[in-house]
């Protein structure tokens, strides 16, 4: 028990506080302050520069200048928030809940009741000696700087109450008023001094305004204490949306994931300014986020700080804050690593991520959304990686790939496509199995050819910043064969020089000199992993071409291109089912990928799946320059690899009808109805359904045996005439003569 230091008083310190002459103990030095509920960092210092992944390289005022927002990226519908009458928001009875009251040194519980003792709103940590206060200190018609008039209390935030006031000086408007903690507490002094200043030079519509920064004088103790003024927003934060979803389901009950992703894909932009502003804003959570209507607002500025800031104070959640923290201080880095955290709190039941995964992710089997989106759970692990140089290097290349992940997830949900020009590749160059070869069969159902299929890939976009860059321009229509003679040739050497010389390799069907190009590239850059990849897909080893273009759909979870390149690697390599999950996500998503479509009809003929193969075929739109050749390959898939046991009059009718529907060249006709009539035949000899099944025939013909054979003769003579080789017409002339219509004479 400590004894009362006033002269001539026998009483004793309760909660710093004399319980008998009632005076305040002695203030001690006072620690470093936090927010209240944040963690504070062991050191004081930051990186001072930006590290991610080396190798992924209006305003809110009164009621009248509100205007409409853009949340959902105009890729989903977002519920509005109604805007909320200021008014109606005050307090009526402005208190700090006992459990939330901490010490802002060294988080000791404070201001606690105990042994029959009612609990003080004011007084000094025991364990520190810290002072406290959960009093406001303004209350309604206060008159502030002579110009802001209270109405009361609103919430206590980290750093202390926030008050609503009216702006007497301009039309009435509706402003906030947030003061400090303490207003004896020099750091809380410090840190919102340093809110104002951020803020007033941050410009950013989802960033919350600053107007002003004012002093009034304590009323207790006559000290002045610093207010910042800011633009009022009537809304609730996304915390907010989640509590009252969880009371109106009885449980827990987070966002759809797209409501999720829409919201990050608004506050991503605002980081970025603040970004290139050399500000970092440190504190990112559900709590400092408002939608008011459609609009969103970045709002408690007042952990933001320059990235070459090494001494000042570094404020965080636990449980949101990048690890690294402690050690190194905030970067861009850790700024996106509390996108992520903030990102999987919205869209699932997160349960102890700030005790059992503070730093980690549950396993994706044990989270359903994130079980049925790979793509999701890869960016979140990005996002979220315990080593800094693996996350996303930007808030624009985040902001892309979370993009990218969305429209994935939206195309999966309703089956609507979500296409969008990728910043990262070019479009695919040929599409792989489209085009018909020479002879009754099509590419589409060969074997993969994995050394066409590594050329035929999208191209990732060149470097406009390579030193080389200017050189490599003049060469731009260079053939393949051009290029490897001049690329040696570069005045400088760069990346950009040696990735276009291992295409060249590629193009040529050179792999096995690619390989070491790519090897003497010693920079960090996903390109080159890229590029391994097609040479091992195109020297025979779609294993590792797989593993390397798994580790780059963990980098790159939005990139479409890098998941086609997957599921090629995966059909080369046996792996069917991969495959056509590959090439499924990919062709939902977006169709200018034709590759995805002829792959998918690839692996379900593959599996026996003629149906699901032809229905992927047929949803080639005809504005695509591959609409025939698809067409045709869904005639083929109607009945190739069928035994004549699998067939009917049905399938064999529809691709008739298909390939009636074709404006063809007549070789290319007869190619493709000589492969219809020999199943149609075959058929027929196994059924034997008479002198003719009922129904339509097939190409013009009675489906009977007899007329359907001479169809076929003169089909393969037609396509003798036209062979280009002795041997092909030989071959032909056989094919006719065999399936020519017995005679008697």
């Amino acid at each position: 028990m400590t004894m009362c230091a006033r002269p001539g008083c026998t009483g004793s310190l309760q909660d710093g506080y004399c319980d008998v002459c009632g005076m305040a103990a002695a203030p001690r030095p006072t620690a470093p302050s936090r927010p209240a509920g944040t963690a504070p960092s062991t050191r004081g210092s930051s990186r001072g520069s930006t590290r991610g992944s080396g190798r992924g390289s209006g305003r809110t005022g009164s009621t009248s200048t509100r205007r409409r927002g853009q949340l959902g990226a105009g890729l989903v519908e977002i519920p509005p928030i109604p805007y909320r009458d200021p008014a109606t928001a005050v307090l009526a009875s402005p208190q700090v809940a006992e459990a939330k009251r901490y010490c802002s040194a060294c988080s000791d519980p404070v201001g606690r009741a105990a042994e029959g003792r009612p609990a003080r709103t004011e007084g000094f940590c025991r364990k520190c000696g810290t002072g406290y206060s959960f009093t406001p200190k303004l209350a309604a018609g206060d008159l502030v700087a002579g110009q802001y008039e209270v109405l009361g209390c609103l919430a206590h935030g980290g750093l202390g109450w926030i008050y609503l006031a009216r702006d007497r000086n301009v039309s009435g408007r509706w402003v906030v008023l947030k003061g400090l903690l303490d207003s004896g507490d020099a750091d809380a002094m410090a840190a919102a001094l340093a809110e104002q200043r951020f803020l007033a030079e941050v410009e950013h519509p989802t960033i919350l305004k600053i107007y002003n920064f004012v002093q009034h004088p304590d009323p207790k103790s006559g000290a002045l204490v610093g207010y910042i003024v800011m633009e009022y927003v009537g809304g609730q934060s996304l915390k907010q949306i989640l509590l009252a979803r969880r009371e109106a389901a009885g449980r827990v009950d987070p966002l759809s994931v797209e409501q999720a992703i829409a919201y990050m894909l608004e506050v991503l932009p605002a980081l970025g300014h603040l970004h290139s502003l050399g500000l970092v804003y440190c504190d990112l959570k559900p709590d400092n986020v408002i939608q008011s209507e459609e609009q969103l607002k970045l709002i408690d500025l007042g952990g933001v700080r320059r990235l070459d800031d090494v001494a000042g104070a570094i404020y965080g959640t636990v449980g949101y804050q990048a690890p690294e923290i402690a050690e190194e201080g905030p970067s861009v880095s850790s700024d996106l690593y509390t996108v992520g955290r903030t990102l999987a709190v919205l869209s699932f039941d997160f349960r102890g991520y700030g005790t059992t995964f503070v730093h980690d992710l549950p396993d994706r089997a044990d989270v359903p959304v994130l079980a049925a989106h790979g793509s999701y759970d890869r960016f979140l692990r990005r996002a979220c990686d315990p080593d800094p140089d693996r996350r996303f290097g930007s808030a624009a290349e985040m902001s892309d790939q979370l993009t990218g992940v969305l429209r994935e997830i939206l195309a999966a949900q309703d089956g609507q496509p979500r296409p969008a020009p990728s910043t990262m590749f070019g479009p695919e160059l040929d599409a792989i199995g489209a085009r018909p070869l020479e002879g009754p069969a099509d590419r589409v159902f060969a074997a993969l050819d994995p050394a066409v299929a590594a050329v035929a890939l999208p191209t990732p976009l060149a470097d406009p910043a390579d030193p080389a860059a200017r050189f490599l321009a003049g060469l731009a229509a260079a053939s393949p064969a051009a290029l490897v003679a001049a690329l040696p040739g570069a005045p400088v050497a760069s990346v950009e020089v040696g990735l276009r010389l291992a295409r060249a390799h590629l193009q040529l069907g050179r792999p096995d000199q690619a390989g070491p190009v790519l090897a003497a590239l010693t920079d960090d850059d996903w390109r080159i992993d890229w590029y391994q990849g097609l040479v091992a897909l195109a020297t025979g080893r779609p294993a590792q071409a797989a593993d390397i273009f798994d580790d780059l759909y963990a980098l790159l979870p939005g990139e479409p291109a890098v998941r086609l390149a997957l599921a090629v690697a995966d059909e080369a390599a046996g792996d069917t089912d991969g495959a056509r999950r590959g090439y499924a996500t990919v062709w939902r998503t977006d169709h200018s990928y034709l590759s995805a479509a002829f792959g998918l009809a690839r692996v379900h003929l593959a599996a026996g799946d003629g149906e699901r193969a032809v229905a992927a075929l047929e949803s080639v739109p005809a504005t695509s320059s591959h609409h025939v050749p698809a067409r045709l390959a869904a005639v083929a898939a109607r009945v190739r690899g069928l035994a004549p046991a699998q067939l009917d009059a049905d399938r064999l009718r529809a691709a008739a009808a298909q390939l009636a529907q074709l404006d063809l060249e007549p070789v290319r006709h007869d190619r493709h109805a000589a492969e219809l009539l020999e199943a149609a035949v075959g058929w027929l000899r196994f059924h034997r359904p008479g002198t003719g099944a009922a129904g339509a025939g097939v190409l013009g013909e009675q489906l009977a045996e007899r007329p359907l054979r001479a169809r076929l003769e003169r089909a393969y003579r037609s396509l003798a005439r036209a062979a280009t080789s002795r041997a092909e017409r030989h071959t032909l002339v056989v094919r006719a003569n065999a399936v020519r219509p017995r005679t008697l004479i």
